[in-house]
């Protein structure tokens, strides 16, 4: 049975829209474009990621988040073990208006995400990384599928963008399973879900 785990760089303000890149995601008039890298990330930031990603056994991607990988890493240094692992990895793609997703070893997924999500859960032994993909992660919430979040927050407030948690009607209890600081300004959290209040 394999496990969602949600892997979101965040603002103090709950904003993981376009870290890593001035031109990563302007949807909604967003101008703040690559604010993570105002922060150092250092090399254990970076043994992070990678230790996160090589110890993953498959990618889950909303439509914009895959459209940025697959711009990029098809083409990065094959020496490069994130590309190469990230390169490998079976990935499924959330879209209904993508028509075909040609990166090595990609699916898309069409239907509905409450259908089709357990059944991916049932068929990968093992992790199943989500990358940004807000909205994905908004669906993933409301229908219980999440079952870990990382969160890798820097000290900064952003004031607009797309946030990780959407509104609900509904609240959700998170346990703290995990903390790391990365240097003297990103701090790492790791939350189960608990159970649901309504």
């Amino acid at each position: 049975m394999g496990n969602i785990i949600v892997s979101e760089f965040m603002s103090l303000d709950g904003v993981v829209q376009a870290p890593g890149g001035p031109d990563e995601d302007r949807s909604g008039g967003f101008e703040h474009g690559g604010w993570s890298f105002q922060f150092e990330h250092g090399p254990e930031f970076e043994e992070f990621k990678l230790s996160e990603v090589a110890e993953s056994d498959a990618l889950l991607l909303g439509r914009k988040t895959y459209d940025i990988f697959a711009a990029y890493w098809p083409t990065a240094d094959s020496n490069d073990p994130m590309a190469s692992k990230l390169n490998k990895i079976p990935k499924y793609v959330v879209s209904r208006s993508l028509e075909d997703v040609e990166w090595n070893n990609s699916t898309l997924i069409e239907e509905s995400v409450p259908d089709e999500i357990p059944e991916l859960k049932r068929e990968v032994d093992g992790d199943i990384l989500v990358y940004g993909s807000a909205q994905l992660v908004h669906t993933l919430t409301e229908h219980d599928l999440i079952d870990e979040y990382r969160l890798m927050t820097f000290p900064i407030v952003l004031g607009s963008g797309k946030r990780l948690f959407g509104e609900t009607n509904d609240t959700t209890t998170l346990q703290l399973v995990d903390t790391k600081t990365i240097g003297e300004e990103i701090v790492i959290l790791t939350y189960q879900p608990t159970e649901r209040d309504t």
